[in-house]
């Protein structure tokens, strides 16, 4: 269960979602980090991971 979003002083909901969002989409392997200060998000930072294969390695 989560809490609904207040919007707090210039914040708009909506935007936040849609940002948040936009950090999630086509996401594989990572993370999506919310940072909140004073009651406020402040960054949506996200966290993607790539791993290579060698050429003669079989994929697993």
């Amino acid at each position: 269960m989560s809490a609904p979003l207040r919007s707090v002083d210039s914040q708009d909901e909506t935007a936040i979602l849609r940002e948040i969002q936009s950090a999630l989409r086509d996401l594989r392997f990572g993370a999506v980090e919310i940072t909140v200060h004073n009651a406020q998000i402040v960054q949506i930072e996200r966290k993607e991971k790539f791993r290579l294969q060698h050429a003669n390695q079989k994929p697993s």
